[in-house]
């Protein structure tokens, strides 16, 4: 189990896995070995709300960095994912099909969308926020939103 930063905004409080990079969208990237699994940071699965559907690139997919990797439908939104880091679908996560909710349940474990076979992960990592940094960015995006609310 990772360890955690916390942030609490107003009366919502968000968690940060440690030992993970994030993109500033908020997809969270978990490096193993020559492949990293992704998925939905705490914060990005609380602001968009339930899940509903995820599509998710099939096995065998080849992804630029940015590409869509997969599409969450929620009860608020529909979000397409970037793809945080070059490569190819080697596993997209089996329970998302029957349970697609796990990812709001579970964000950084039982939760994740796909693994990907990284071609670039040197030159896709820089293009990354580690969680020090993901969570100024949340502290920032979640003040903002309580100031207008």
């Amino acid at each position: 189990m990772p360890d955690f930063l916390e942030l609490t905004i107003d009366k919502f409080t968000f968690r940060v896995a440690a030992d993970r990079y994030y993109s500033p969208e908020g997809v969270w990237v978990k490096p193993e070995g020559r492949c990293i699994r992704m998925g939905l940071s705490d914060f990005l699965q609380q602001r968009s709300g339930d899940v509903a559907f995820a599509e998710i690139k099939p096995q065998g997919t080849l992804l630029a960095f940015g590409d869509e990797v997969a599409v969450i439908e929620t009860i608020k939104v529909n979000l397409s994912l970037g793809s945080p880091a070059s490569g190819t679908v080697v596993e997209v996560n089996p329970d998302l099909e029957v349970t697609p909710e796990v990812i709001n349940l579970d964000p950084y474990d039982k939760g994740w969308i796909a693994l990907l076979e990284a071609t670039d992960w040197e030159a896709d990592r820089s293009r990354l926020l580690d969680a020090e940094a993901y969570l100024a960015k949340m502290r920032a995006e979640g003040e903002n939103e309580a100031k207008k609310g």
